[in-house]
């Protein structure tokens, strides 16, 4: 059973920076595609960043792209999320998921598993 913990998130003024943290354990990490997803109150859950087994290949939602990096580290089977110049839109729960698979995905449904989530808030 694989099971997610994220951390790292928490309250930042608009313009400042953060990074999430997601811990793997279970299955063999490196088998799983990584991804951070994000749904604020109200609206739908939508892909953040997402990141090849080997750490190589990354893609970006747009609404981030330029502000933020995902890399994984699968020596400490762990992926992460480094934010900057963030937004008061960027306010959100902030969710790591994973998938056995080798092409990355975007689509929330596609993941297998899912961590517990972590609140970032972006104060204006």
């Amino acid at each position: 059973q694989v099971q997610l913990a994220e951390s790292g998130g928490g309250l930042v003024p608009a313009g400042g920076s953060l990074r999430l943290s997601c811990t793997h354990s279970g299955r063999t990490f490196s088998v799983y595609i990584m991804a951070w997803f994000r749904q604020a109150p109200g609206r739908e859950r939508e892909f953040v960043a997402s990141v090849s087994r080997s750490g190589f290949d990354t893609s970006y939602a747009d609404s981030v792209k330029g502000r933020s990096t995902i890399s994984r580290d699968n020596a400490k089977n762990t992926v992460y999320l480094q934010m900057h110049n963030l937004k008061p839109e960027d306010t959100a729960v902030y969710y790591c998921a994973a998938k056995d698979a080798v092409f990355l995905r975007t689509t929330p449904s596609e993941y297998e598993y899912w961590g517990q989530g972590t609140q970032v808030t972006v104060s204006s």
